[in-house]
């Protein structure tokens, strides 16, 4: 699992600050979550290939989150897009982009699958065999979901030294791997821990996008491997933070504690600072191990 920062700032964009979107690489799948403006801008810098954006996670329609959807969308069908685009996010995010469509008789040539939610409880929104995505009721000034996505349980591993003492037929090593024990050509039962290794503990990364502090949050992050958690705000502007529904740098660190995340992503900084490394500071008093986003920054994810 690697996610890759496209943009980490709020509010405005400028020439040096992006506005929020990621790209989370996870069992083969390339997961686009947000889409403030000038993000398809970004993600032609970073080398992310368009085709192989099938799903797109929009947090809340305020426009450093979504603003960009539009001209990707337009962008995929002057590409010659083919393949359907899944967009899930609040309800009203079909009439918004389908009106601009409209408007400008710019119709895709590609399906466009809308799957809006309104529910205020976390709801399974998307699953295949290796993934699962779950939306994290936030609290802010608009309806606003942050995303937990997980890993499945992968298969076994095979232990190939081991498996040497044995004669064993093609055909069971996928038995194996799921787990099960087998039945030798002389009868023995062959117990499956002799011949193989756990797999991989499945990762788990949050996305908590703009939110006042909310402890609410922490049963559904819990232990995940890395959470991404709004910290526009300084402890010096906590009424601020108050006041707009946002979190302050120490709250994301709190937050961070209590979930037992193994480690903090902090983002969506207001501009109004010039050193994001106070952040982390203020962070780091509550929970040690956080890491500051930069625009292009990747992170693999243990």
């Amino acid at each position: 699992m690697k996610l890759q920062i496209v943009g980490c700032y709020s509010a405005t964009p400028r020439k040096s600050t992006q506005t929020t979107a990621q790209v989370l690489y996870i069992k083969g799948e390339i997961f686009l979550i947000d889409c403030g403006e000038g993000t398809q801008m970004k993600l032609r810098e970073l080398g992310v290939s368009f085709s192989k954006i099938k799903h797109i996670f929009i947090s809340h329609l305020h426009g450093d989150h979504c603003f960009g959807l539009i001209g990707l969308i337009s962008t995929f069908r002057l590409l010659g897009r083919e393949k359907e685009l899944h967009i899930y996010g609040p309800k009203g995010i079909e009439e918004m982009i389908t009106l601009q469509l409209k408007l400008a008789n710019s119709w895709t040539n590609y399906s466009l699958v809308f799957h809006e939610l309104s529910s205020k409880k976390s709801e399974l929104i998307f699953e295949n065999k290796n993934i699962k995505v779950s939306t994290v009721p936030l609290k802010h000034r608009v309806y606003t979901n942050g995303f937990l996505f997980e890993e499945k349980e992968g298969l076994r591993k095979i232990n190939k030294e081991a498996i040497k003492n044995y004669s064993i037929e093609k055909c069971d090593f996928l038995n194996l791997q799921n787990g099960k024990d087998i039945e030798l050509s002389n009868g023995e039962i062959l117990a499956n821990d002799k011949v193989t290794f756990s797999p991989e503990p499945p990762k788990k990364y949050a996305f908590c996008s703009d939110t006042i502090y909310n402890e609410e949050i922490v049963p559904i992050i819990k232990n995940a491997n890395l959470l991404y958690h709004e910290s526009t705000f300084l402890n010096e502007h906590l009424e601020l933070a108050k006041k707009t529904f946002h979190s302050t740098a120490g709250q994301a660190g709190k937050i961070a504690k209590l979930a037992n995340v193994k480690q903090l992503l902090l983002g969506h900084y207001s501009t109004r600072y010039k050193h994001n490394e106070n952040f982390k500071i203020e962070a780091k008093k509550e929970f040690e191990n956080t890491i500051l986003s930069e625009d292009g920054l990747k992170i693999n994810i243990e």
